[in-house]
């Protein structure tokens, strides 16, 4: 039985009958429904749905994509990412203005989380650790999803494409979108309820002064070692050139602050901007450049990567609605509700 949280004519945003590309909640309602059935896709390959059984499909046809490949993981063979085009139902798409936001994207690249259920548990909680341990650069999904990025970047304009994810997917989106920095292209991005790797502080205290106390001792304690450890030169000059390149891109974060996988994204950028505020930038700089792993690791003479999280800069937009329980704080569905209760802010740092 399928559940009816797959189903697009009970649970989908069937309000955005006219799409005002302008709009950013259309936009944000549209990535999210193009992340929402990359699960239904992987959802209909497990129940052996297909034809009139097969669910995903009304999840991009209503507006106006269609289905060009489905990313499938080398190991378990499960459907993790899907490459939409938009179908130009009018001409406005060739018209282009100078504002980009204006228009739709002619390609939306998108990667579903976690799914917890058997035939998918196994492989997608391998690579939640992966995740953890600032490891998931590694792993199959994020080289396939890269390289399919790079393949068809190669023969469009940077402007026609989106690159979204939700949970575990954003992490895979936010990998693929650091690369790209990093090769000159900015991709329009948008990251749902995507994990921060340190523990949620805001869990634990509601003492604004607390927590922020908190923040500055590990900020403080987080520089100091990477100073000791990076007294390489060409170590701290590579992550410094690496996180000037990275804030020159703002992808769009949606954080729910009762999600604990994704809440610590609020306090991080809050507390980077008070760091600011004090004159303690560099301090919350360097400190946003490394983690106490990745410092452990470059002083055994590991090779390691950034940390998962780093993002010097977003417009970051958290859900003030309420959320009864984890499952909906976490869930994909939030991003299209029409009463949703979102506010926005740019975070921007050099």
């Amino acid at each position: 039985m399928a559940s009816e949280r797959e189903i697009f004519s009970l649970s989908g945003p069937l309000y955005l009958t006219a799409i005002d590309w302008r709009n950013t909640c259309h936009r944000r309602s549209i990535a999210a429904s193009l992340v929402q059935s990359v699960y239904i896709l992987e959802r209909d390959r497990q129940q052996n749905r297909q034809g009139f059984n097969a669910l995903a499909r009304p999840w991009w046809e209503f507006f106006h994509f269609h289905l060009v490949q489905v990313l499938v993981d080398n190991e378990d063979q499960s459907y993790f990412g899907a490459i939409y085009e938009y179908k130009f139902p009018n001409s406005h798409f060739h018209n282009k203005t100078k504002d980009d936001n204006q228009n739709p994207p002619k390609y939306v690249i998108a990667f579903r989380g976690t799914i917890a259920k058997k035939g998918n548990r196994s492989q997608d909680f391998k690579l939640d650790l992966r995740l953890i341990r600032d490891n998931l650069h590694n792993c199959s999904r994020f080289h396939i999803g890269l390289q399919v990025v790079q393949n068809i970047v190669q023969n469009h304009e940077v402007s026609d494409f989106w690159l979204t994810g939700h949970s575990l997917g954003s992490s895979i989106a936010l990998l693929i979108g650091r690369n790209m920095v990093k090769a000159g292209i900015h991709l329009e991005t948008y990251l749902f309820n995507p994990p921060f790797t340190s523990l949620p502080i805001d869990k634990f205290t509601k003492n604004e002064k607390l927590k922020h106390g908190i923040r500055i001792t590990h900020s403080v304690l987080t520089a100091g070692l990477a100073s000791a450890v990076n007294s390489c030169k060409s170590k701290s000059t590579n992550k410094s050139e690496s996180f000037t390149l990275l804030s020159s891109w703002i992808p769009y974060l949606f954080v729910n602050p009762s999600d604990p996988i994704c809440a610590e994204y609020v306090g991080y950028f809050e507390h980077r901007e008070k760091m600011a505020a004090i004159g303690k930038g560099e301090i919350g700089r360097i400190a946003t450049q490394n983690s106490i792993r990745s410092i452990i690791g470059n002083a055994i003479g590991k090779d390691q990567s950034e940390p998962s999280h780093l993002l010097p800069c977003a417009y970051v937009a958290i859900n003030s609605s309420p959320s009864p329980d984890f499952k909906r704080a976490h869930g994909i569905h939030q991003w299209w509700k029409p009463d949703l209760q979102c506010n926005y802010k740019l975070y921007q740092f050099r």
